[in-house]
C-alpha cells in the first residue's frame, strides 16, 4: 500500500500526515507514506486544494484534515 499526503507543508498538511501514521499504527499496517510538496507533482492528481490524501494512486480526500478513524475507514475499504 502506498499513501501520499499532498501539500506544501502547512499546519493542516502536517496534521493529516500525523493522522495517517496514527491510523496505520492502529490498524497495525505497514505502508509506504510519502509527503508530496512539489506543486507540479500535486497538480498531476488534479488537486486544487490541499491537504489531499492519495491511497494507491486514487485521490480519497481533498482540502480536509481527516481524523485517524476516517482514514482507517478509507484504508479498510
Amino acid at each position: 500500500m502506498n499513501i501520499k499526503v499532498l501539500g506544501a507543508g502547512c499546519h493542516k498538511c502536517k496534521q493529516l500526515e500525523k493522522n495517517v501514521q496514527t491510523a496505520l499504527e492502529n490498524l497495525n499496517i505497514n505502508a509506504e507514506v510519502e509527503k508530496v510538496t512539489d506543486i507540479s507533482e500535486i497538480m498531476k492528481y488534479n488537486v486544487m486544494m490541499t491537504p489531499a490524501l492519495v491511497i494507491d494512486g486514487e485521490v480519497k480526500s481533498v482540502g480536509k484534515v481527516l481524523s485517524p478513524d476516517a482514514i482507517k475507514k478509507l484504508i479498510e475499504n
